[in-house]
């Protein structure tokens, strides 16, 4: 069992953390380990005038992490679940997905209570292509534009008057003591979370068994399978992170429930899917999820979003 273990990180307020988080958990099982965490400023969190997709996508947020893991420089890299693309590069892995946080969105305002208190033409900002897709969808008479940074950046920006209202998720506001600010959780049965959302998500190199026994303990077994059935809807349809696709599983009355979603406003395309399994049925219900999305015409939209 190794002695010390180093863990690698963006170095925003919640992904430190999230990392401090895991470090703790850590620690209280494996009380002899040294555990070391570096923080890093990604591209992702440097450039903050375009959307991810415009810059290469999510994995700004994951390939320096990556490049640690793989020079030596780092044992772990601790990563929000809906940051990481649905295929790994060959060389990494993930050990179980931690019990998920609370994973939908919310509104936070100063002046209204709520998106159905907003008059027409109000601003609001997300950084997200599935928020502002499921906004344009149900808030038609709003304007979206783009919010990027980190939680305390987007919240300054309210703040300052540059936006009515934003969207963000629950989790994130969570962690970091900011719920109070909350002034309305969004339905999951309109506004469905993304892949991932609100789980974390502990990655390391593939050949590393030592390692990925120790934290594996830390996974929770109905997040896991949840997160990796979500993420399987992604890698069959090849959603990268400009697809404003949403997937949400959860477990309920010992069954496995998963809804999705993915429209397109200029093509007048809609398409949803909702449906259930047993555990062990995972995989399935996630290639039915995919399946009936492309019946009903996702291929089209996700067209746009190739190249």
């Amino acid at each position: 069992m190794p002695q010390l273990i180093r863990i690698i990180s963006r170095s925003s307020p919640l992904a430190l953390w999230q990392t401090n988080y895991i470090k703790d958990l850590l620690n209280k099982l494996y009380s002899h380990l040294k555990i070391e965490i570096i923080g890093i400023t990604t591209t992702g969190d440097s450039i903050l005038d375009r959307s991810l997709d415009k810059i290469g996508g999510k994995g700004l947020f994951t390939k320096e992490l990556e490049v640690a893991l793989l020079n030596g420089s780092a044992d772990l890299a601790v990563h929000s679940a809906k940051d990481l693309p649905a295929v790994l590069p060959t060389e990494f892995m993930l050990s179980g997905f931690l019990v998920r946080e609370d994973a939908r969105d919310v509104f936070v305002a100063k002046l209204y209570s709520s998106l159905d208190d907003l008059p027409n033409g109000a601003v609001i900002g997300t950084s997200s292509s599935r928020r502002a897709m499921l906004l344009h969808r149900y808030y038609p008479h709003c304007q979206i534009k783009l919010l990027r940074g980190n939680i305390h950046t987007r919240l300054k920006k309210l703040n300052d008057g540059e936006y009515d209202g934003i969207v963000l998720a629950a989790a994130g506001l969570n962690r970091l003591g900011l719920s109070q600010l909350i002034k309305q959780y969004l339905n999951k049965a309109q506004f469905i979370p993304s892949i991932g959302q609100g789980a974390l998500a502990i990655e390391l190199l593939k050949n590393n068994t030592e390692l990925y026994n120790l934290v594996d303990i830390l996974k929770d077994a109905d997040t896991d399978i949840a997160i990796k059935t979500e993420r399987e809807v992604g890698r069959i349809l090849q959603a990268g992170c400009s697809v404003p696709i949403a997937a949400h599983a959860w477990f309920e009355h010992g069954l496995l429930h998963l809804k999705s979603c993915i429209y397109d406003k200029h093509k007048g395309i809609s398409c949803e899917f909702y449906g259930s399994s047993v555990r062990e049925e995972y995989l399935n219900l996630a290639t039915n999820c995919a399946n009936e999305l492309l019946a009903q015409g996702a291929n089209i939209i996700l067209e746009k979003y190739k190249g």
